[in-house]
């Protein structure tokens, strides 16, 4: 594919209010957003952000190179000389018809899931990816721990990049034969059109609990943004719906794509019960159909489902997908655990919201005896959410025997200010089976020291990160690497 494109091709499709300068004559050779990332002849997109706003760098985008502007009615622009200026209605619209022209709308040419929902999307998607990938087809993952486009593979830096990398990375995929990908699609991806004009072959849900109302404020903004990726999806594509959530059923109001459900409590498509589970594996009966996984818990029992469901709303044969889901691995920082020598169990996850920490500290509730305790150690994030931090903190004193409170990615904010905040609900007694131990990596040690043979030592809240964020810089810090070597020295 060359990558210079005519400006007139790439403006098929775009709402234009006003142009200033030529467009029948000029020829591209990127897309930009970010004027720091312009080169010579690129078509730089003003966007207001959250941040900040697009339209406050065109003059250093025109320095560094950029001989077209796209800019939002409403804003005052100071035309120069041979700059083509394209005033449009609405830019996050218009940059995602210009992505999907510049690289010739390549979600089109692939069987493109999304998966969306608080908790399970990388689970889900990086099952499906596994899958596939054994059923022999070239596979594609969009996710939060990597993505891989075909031969290629490198750690993502956000769970929905923008729209201009997706139709990047998208392309790259087609180009390598690649025929399915699956992707994890945020609320905050859908919410700022880093989808827009992505065509999706399939969508799922996989359930709506507390999360992200530092951005988006209020809990109905968040289910409404989540319910507008289903809205969007073609009527030849599928949606896939938790109807266990209360949730669930909302999501598929208005879609035009066919309808489907998979549930443990409900009536529904795709139907299941969990018949035996332990810290190895779970036997699970999916519409009659049984099936042995090493995933542990009913959480991941729902994500497996999901993966089957989508497979078989995909085409695939169901004695086949069942036979290679059984064998998936473990997603890595997703209730991955260990013993070690001397019994002790540790679990790894990356259980971030009020629900996912419950759903991981019931299952460990649900696979243990009652003479082993479970030592859970949980922190918070900074610059996020503040009004979740009790409430997890109330959740994991609740549900375990003993509790360490501690640093998470504290970003900005003071890792103190956090723990200060997590103890806010706590009572007298609750605090008395607590310890705060700010440094994560004491705190990791400290619960190696006081579990007994036979307990369980649940990390949660990093799962497959491997670096801490501590006043804007990146510390190398894995949870796993750590809790292995203090386990091993006791």
């Amino acid at each position: 594919m060359k990558s210079r494109k005519q400006l007139k091709d790439l403006l098929v499709g775009v709402t234009i209010e006003a142009t200033t300068g030529d467009i029948a004559n000029l020829s591209i050779d990127a897309i930009n957003i970010d004027s720091r990332e312009v080169t010579t002849d690129a078509l730089f997109v003003a966007i207001k952000g959250t941040l900040t706003d697009g339209h406050l760098y065109i003059d250093k985008a025109i320095e560094a190179g950029a001989v077209v502007v796209v800019y939002e009615k409403g804003n005052t622009i100071t035309f120069q000389k041979d700059i083509t200026y394209i005033e449009v209605s609405n830019s996050p619209d218009a940059l995602g018809v210009l992505a999907k022209n510049f690289y010739e709308d390549p979600s089109s040419k692939l069987q493109l899931v999304g998966v969306t929902g608080t908790n399970g999307k990388t689970s889900i998607s990086t099952l499906l990816y596994n899958l596939f990938t054994r059923l022999g087809y070239k596979t594609g993952l969009i996710s939060t721990i990597k993505v891989i486009l075909g031969d290629k593979e490198f750690e993502a830096n956000q769970t929905t990049t923008d729209v201009i990398t997706l139709n990047k990375y998208l392309r790259e995929m087609h180009n390598q034969g690649v025929t399915h990908c699956f992707m994890e699609v945020s609320s905050h991806g859908i919410d700022q059109k880093r989808i827009s004009q992505i065509t999706f072959a399939g969508g799922i849900f996989t359930n709506l609990t507390h999360d992200h109302l530092d951005y988006h404020k209020t809990f109905s903004n968040y289910r409404d943004a989540k319910k507008a990726f289903f809205d969007q999806l073609p009527k030849k594509a599928f949606a896939l719906t938790n109807i266990d959530d209360k949730n669930g059923a909302f999501m598929l109001q208005n879609t035009k794509a066919k309808k489907y459900s998979y549930a443990s409590k409900t009536l529904a498509d795709f139907s299941f019960q969990i018949l035996e589970s332990s810290f190895k594996s779970t036997l699970l009966k999916i519409n009659e159909q049984e099936i042995w996984s090493p995933l542990v818990g009913a959480f991941n029992a729902y994500n497996l489902v999901a993966a089957y469901a989508a497979a078989v709303l995909l085409n695939e044969e169901t004695i086949e997908v069942l036979t290679k889901l059984s064998a998936s691995p473990r997603v890595t920082g997703r209730f991955e655990h260990f013993t070690s020598p001397k019994g002790v169990h540790a679990v790894v996850d990356y259980a971030h919201t009020p629900d996912a920490l419950k759903n991981v500290l019931q299952t460990t509730l649900d696979v243990i005896s009652k003479k082993q305790e479970i030592i859970t150690l949980i922190g918070c994030g900074g610059d996020r959410d503040r009004t979740k931090r009790p409430i997890m903190a109330k959740i994991a004193v609740s549900l375990s025997h003993k509790t360490i409170l501690t640093s998470d990615n504290p970003r900005s904010e003071e890792p103190e200010a956090i723990l200060k905040d997590m103890q806010t609900d706590l009572t007298e007694q609750e605090k008395n089976k607590t310890l705060v131990i700010t440094d994560r990596e004491e705190a990791i040690k400290m619960a190696a020291q006081l579990a007994k043979p036979d307990d369980v030592i649940l990390i949660a809240g990093k799962g497959h990160e491997t670096y801490q964020l501590i006043k804007g810089k990146k510390f190398l810090f894995n949870d796993m690497k750590k809790i292995q070597y203090y386990l091993k020295s006791v």
